[in-house]
Parts: structure tokens; C-alpha cells; sequence
């Protein structure tokens, strides 16, 4: 049989999961193996060469499950099957697909925020649908950069507490801040911070530096107008006159109005805008394909 499409893969995901832990390296060759595939169809990739098809859809099985609730990853590439996981297992013995993950709000708050198309997963040239193939490609590819921020901080959350500070250093670095040398940004540590986690200069001669605040808060966790006050007093004691504070989770409305009324200059960058500045600059992710759409060129025939 042919390699199946991520919807049909939920439920073999979700039952295997039920098995106890597992890799998605491992789901893939089981699957693989249960469903009957072909040699050729274990080697099919994606266009553009770059990936297993099997896997691919696969993952993309496991991200939709995991936005139901159906699974989660408790540490890097493994799959988990939840108690909601369970129950769904007992009460859909066929299939599993976007439909049936529909009762589910948190997975319609993650499809709709993207305002997907609802057939995007079965949208056909010919068929009946309101939308253009150029506007369903970019719904899809805004939810592929949903889906991917959500997995960065994720990672981020699950990570060492340290890494949160280098990881802003190095995304300031590769914006463009930072100067000449190679010590432009560094993480100033636990010890003798003073309430400040890094320091990048702004430019070649080290003239002017950016002082950072990183707090990794879980979602929900929301950062109010105290601590934006506590990293003003911080930066008045290192003679800094700006400072970027940013956190995984959310600023609170008067911690916005906070930072926009006090005499330094203060940035506040939320988990939303983090990933989107990540996902930007190829932090923490890398591009797996380009598409180049094509159209017909007037100018050539006139």
C-alpha cells in the first residue's frame, strides 16, 4: 500500500503509543512494518528530497495529536500516549482525523488561530473550495510555523535554565547586534547579574550595550509591571539607557504601559514574538523546503 496521509496515520500513531514510549525514529519502522509497506514506499521522500515521506507524515500525525492532547512529549522525540489519549483509543476503534480532534478546544484554538481552510488536507485543484491554491498554501504554510513555534518553546521550556540566556544572545547576534568581536554578547550568569542575564554591545567599538532581562515562565505564568520596574532599577545600576526584557510566556497590559512610560528605553518581546524572531532568523530551526510559485508573464507576449 501507499505511504498513508498524516490523518490516517493518527490513530496507528496514537495505538502505538499505546504500547509504551517510543521514538518517532521507532514509530516510523514499526509502522512501517504493520502497515505493509514496500521498500520503495519506506524510500519515498518528500519533493524535496530532504526527508523521509513516511516520517514526515508521521510527525505531522504526532503534532496534530499532541495539539488535541492525545499525546505528549516528555523529553526529545518521544511520544507518550495521555489518559485523553486512552479514552479516544476506546471510544474510535477505525479512525482518528481533524474532525474527530475537533471536540477537542485547545486544537481548535491552534487550527483556527492559522485560519486554515477546513479542507485544506484534502483541497483538490478541481474541487469546490473558496479559496484560491495560493491562498490555501499560505494558510497552510502559517500553520506549519504555528505548529513549529509551539514545538521551539516547548524545547526551550524542557531545556537548561542557562540555555534561555544564550539562546537570547545569540538570536540578538543574529540580528545583527553584537559589533566586530567575539565577546560582543555574552551571559553574564547567576552570580553578580544584578538582575541583568546578558549584555550585547550595539556596535564594533562596544560605545553603547543592550542589557537583557530573560525570564522562561510556562504559559499562562503572565510577567506584570513589578519585575519591568525591577529591571529599570537594574539597568539604572549598570548606567545602561536601554534593555531588552523577554520572556516564554506574556506581559501583563500594565507592564506594557510600564515599559513605554519609564525614562530607559525597554523592549518587551513575549513568547509569540520570540518564536516569530526565531522562526525569522533560522534560530533553532532550520528551512526543510522552498517552493517558487510561478506565473504566467504578460510582458513576454505582448
Amino acid at each position: 500500500m501507499p505511504v498513508p496521509d498524516y490523518q490516517t496515520l493518527m490513530r496507528p500513531v496514537l495505538a502505538l503509543a499505546a504500547e509504551g514510549d517510543l521514538s518517532v525514529g521507532e514509530a516510523t519502522d514499526i509502522l512501517a512494518d504493520r502497515l505493509g509497506l514496500s521498500a520503495a514506499d519506506r524510500a519515498a521522500t518528500v519533493p524535496s528530497g530532504r526527508g523521509s515521506l513516511l516520517r514526515t507524515r508521521l510527525h505531522w500525525a504526532k503534532t496534530y495529536l499532541a495539539k488535541a492532547g492525545l499525546v505528549d512529549t516528555p523529553k526529545r522525540g518521544v511520544i507518550r500516549i495521555t489518559r485523553r489519549g486512552t479514552e479516544m483509543l476506546k471510544s474510535h476503534a477505525d479512525r482518528i482525523d481533524n474532525s474527530v480532534l475537533r471536540q477537542f478546544p485547545e486544537f481548535c484554538s491552534f487550527v483556527d488561530a492559522t485560519r486554515a481552510p477546513p479542507q485544506l488536507a484534502t483541497a483538490r485543484p478541481d474541487g469546490p473550495a473558496e479559496e484560491t491554491p495560493l491562498e490555501i498554501m499560505r494558510a497552510a504554510h502559517r500553520q506549519i510555523e504555528a505548529a513549529l513555534a509551539q514545538d521551539l518553546l516547548a524545547r526551550i521550556a524542557s531545556a537548561p535554565p542557562s540555555f534561555f540566556e544564550r539562546l537570547i544572545v545569540h538570536l540578538l547576534e543574529r540580528m545583527g547586534y553584537g559589533g566586530a568581536t567575539a565577546d560582543a554578547g555574552r551571559v553574564l550568569g547567576k552570580s553578580g547579574d544584578d538582575g541583568v542575564d546578558g549584555v550585547i554591545d550595539q556596535d564594533a567599538l562596544g560605545l553603547d550595550r543592550v542589557y537583557v532581562q530573560a525570564k522562561r515562565y510556562a504559559p499562562g505564568n503572565t510577567i506584570g509591571a513589578g519585575p519591568v520596574r525591577d529591571f529599570f532599577g537594574s539597568l539604572d545600576r549598570h548606567k545602561a539607557a536601554k534593555g531588552l526584557f523577554v520572556t516564554t510566556s506574556a506581559f501583563s497590559p500594565q507592564a506594557r504601559e510600564t515599559a513605554e512610560y519609564l525614562s530607559k528605553r525597554i523592549v518587551l518581546i513575549d513568547g509569540e514574538r520570540l518564536t516569530q524572531l526565531m522562526i525569522r532568523y533560522d534560530v533553532g530551526c532550520r528551512v526543510e523546503a522552498v517552493l517558487q510559485i510561478r506565473r504566467l508573464d504578460e510582458d513576454f507576449f505582448d
